[in-house]
């Protein structure tokens, strides 16, 4: 065993005295809070982060740091108060701490994707932009099933009325300018030109089967009951090419999403009673 001498306590004391001085140095307290110290270090990084938001006069450095101060202290009183403890509060710090995971596991990988002009003009093949007509019908979003019963007779009612005026010669748009329902009715049905992801998944589906000029049977979607007329389908040349580059941006930053979701319910035990849910 090493024997300690005088003269090694010393060198430990001159070390410990050394450490300390260094660590003094890398962290000097700029502010001290109920015990909660500011270090000048941290205080510059706020300061800088700060500044971002100012575009023409900047904040002076005693504005931040008593702005700081002030925030710490708020937070103090709040956890004597209690209030880290209200439901709500929790609440809201879980969805900061769920935003914060998605971006500090998934924002490098989402700032991998890259789309081409190529691959717009692929994926549009399959998902064009279209201008369509409808004859509508809603159904509340807490319809009861006698309401849900009225408006698909209605639907169905109409759209025996439709074949019979087409035959007579009328337009799809005077049929809907007289039986549809919602604003549309007034441009005879018409919603001008619309992209994938500002329609009803449903209702999209529907009108990109249907050949231009030809009209749909009737479909179901989360608003209500359509008859849906395909008016037009605009040319590739034509489109908001920076606009698709944003859609299939979304659709592949889901993949990852629900890929990465999907590894940690695997990962974890996750019990759910599906049955009990009422749509």
């Amino acid at each position: 065993m090493r024997k300690i001498t005088s003269r090694t306590i010393v060198t430990l004391g001159i070390a410990s005295a050394l450490l300390a001085a260094a660590e003094a140095v890398a962290a000097t307290e700029l502010a001290r809070i109920n015990g909660t110290v500011i270090t000048l270090e941290s205080f510059e990084g706020k300061y800088k982060e700060n500044l971002k938001f100012f575009n023409y006069k900047s904040p002076t450095k005693k504005n931040i740091l008593d702005d700081l101060i002030r925030r710490e202290l708020g937070v103090q009183e709040a956890k004597k108060a209690g209030v880290d403890k209200d439901p709500e509060v929790i609440e809201r710090i879980n969805t900061v701490l769920y935003h914060s995971l998605l971006d500090k596991k998934l924002a490098s990988k989402f700032e991998t994707i890259q789309i081409s002009d190529k691959e717009v003009e692929q994926y549009y093949k399959s998902n064009p932009e279209v201008r369509t007509s409808h004859i509508f019908v809603q159904v509340r979003f807490d319809a009861n099933a006698a309401q849900e019963k009225a408006a698909l007779d209605k639907i169905k009612k109409t759209q025996g009325l439709l074949q019979d005026a087409l035959k007579q010669g009328k337009t799809f748009a005077e049929v809907a300018h007289e039986y549809s329902e919602g604003v549309a009715a007034a441009t005879g049905g018409d919603i001008d030109y619309q992209t994938k992801d500002k329609l009803d998944p449903a209702y999209y589906a529907a009108a990109t089967k249907l050949k231009v000029g030809a009209t749909s049977d009737i479909v179901r979607t989360q608003f209500g009951y359509h008859i849906i007329k395909l008016t037009s389908v605009r040319e590739f040349k034509d489109i908001d090419k920076g606009h698709y580059k944003r859609i299939i941006f979304d659709e592949r930053r889901s993949k990852i999403y629900d890929a990465f979701m999907d590894d940690l319910r695997k990962k974890s035990k996750v019990s759910v009673n599906y049955n009990l849910l009422k749509e």
